[in-house]
């Protein structure tokens, strides 16, 4: 009994943290893509290749998406791995 006392509670825990990380890279996902869309709108008067601002901007939207890929998908991968364990 009291094994299993500790495995839920070692669950609970993991499954607390696995929330908190993606919670944690959904919203530095939301602040790129703001950071992203203020650097490019600020640097949107030279539009070139060589207008370093504007592509960091284009960097921080691009990474944004991804950054919010993964996050949703690891989030998506735990809560499927909790669907068949707990059948």
């Amino acid at each position: 009994m009291a094994s299993k006392t500790a495995m839920v509670s070692q669950l609970e825990r993991k499954d607390k943290n696995m929330r908190r990380a993606v919670l944690t890279m959904t919203v530095l996902a939301w602040i790129a893509l703001i950071t992203g869309v203020i650097m490019c709108l600020i640097n949107l008067n030279d539009f070139n290749d060589r207008n370093l601002g504007l592509m960091l901007g284009i960097g921080f939207l691009v990474g944004s998406v991804f950054i919010y890929v993964i996050a949703k998908s690891i989030g998506l991968v735990h809560t499927r791995r909790e669907d068949e364990g707990a059948d």
